[in-house]
């Protein structure tokens, strides 16, 4: 076993075919290490089993083949020390946003006096200070999205898993949150697992980009991102070494998606 915070071993997933006794699948051999503090990027076409992955790191589906392992232990049921950002904010209606972001803390049975301090600092880190005493239905969907963030940090996960976060957000406010996880996952010192369709922004965010083809999926590469931090995700070709990134993710990505070369 290496020393990865979260690996990914020998990975094949089946799942039932509707009227055949024949199971579809879906991942045929993923092996995946994710190391200490590392933000990873995967991208693949649609249905190939990018979010079946982030399930099976936080314990809610098991390989029918294969095993996860979180810091050398393998994940048999529910892991409760990884956080997970799902692409809808899932912020509950009749809580206000301050016990939103408390609950995961209520649940482990921390202390008032705790949760108060863990929450503010958790709202002020995604730059909610202020709302506390809001509903969801008064905060704008990049409010919210902070809002979900904010309830994975404040628990202090050493792994976050996110399935396609800003893809329901307009492109400005994509841009912010974009800009936010950098400094956030950063300053949290934390390992990102990011699912994503968008190669810009896999580029933009990530240490490497693992790449998956299509079903049933193999890991096709996992490439370096080289480019300096901060990285500027307003103007992302101002990036040295950006277009050079963003060229070698798709080279290997174009032949999933039926994109043929265009004659001369």
């Amino acid at each position: 076993m290496n020393d990865a915070v979260l690996s990914f071993s020998g990975i094949r997933q089946e799942f039932p075919a509707p009227g055949s006794d024949v199971g579809i699948r879906v991942i045929d051999g993923i092996d995946l290490d994710v190391g200490h503090g590392r933000f990873v990027a995967v991208i693949g076409p649609s249905g190939c089993g990018k979010s079946t992955l982030l399930q099976m790191a936080a314990g809610l589906l098991m390989p029918t083949r294969g095993t996860v392992h979180h810091r050398g232990r393998a994940i048999a049921t529910i892991n409760r020390e990884v956080g997970f950002v799902p692409q809808q904010a899932q912020l509950f209606p009749w809580k206000t946003l301050a016990q939103n972001v408390e609950l995961p803390l209520l649940l482990r049975g921390v202390g008032a006096d705790e949760r108060r301090e863990r929450v503010a600092a958790a709202l002020d880190a995604v730059g909610l200070s202020g709302f506390d005493h809001y509903f969801p239905s008064q905060l704008s969907g990049g409010m919210q999205k902070r809002g979900s963030i904010a309830r994975t940090l404040v628990y202090r996960p050493d792994v976050i898993l996110m399935d396609e976060p800003f893809g329901a957000l307009d492109a400005q406010t994509r841009m912010v949150m974009q800009n936010d996880l950098q400094m956030l996952s950063r300053d949290a010192s934390a390992t990102v697992l990011f699912v994503t369709h968008d190669i810009t922004e896999a580029v933009l965010l990530a240490d490497n980009v693992a790449i998956m083809s299509q079903r049933p999926s193999k890991l096709l590469a996992n490439i370096a991102i080289n480019l300096p931090r901060p990285r500027n995700v307003f103007e992302p070709f101002k990036n040295p070494g950006f277009e050079d990134a963003y060229d070698a993710v798709w080279t290997v990505f174009r032949s999933q998606i039926g994109i043929r070369q265009q004659p001369h």
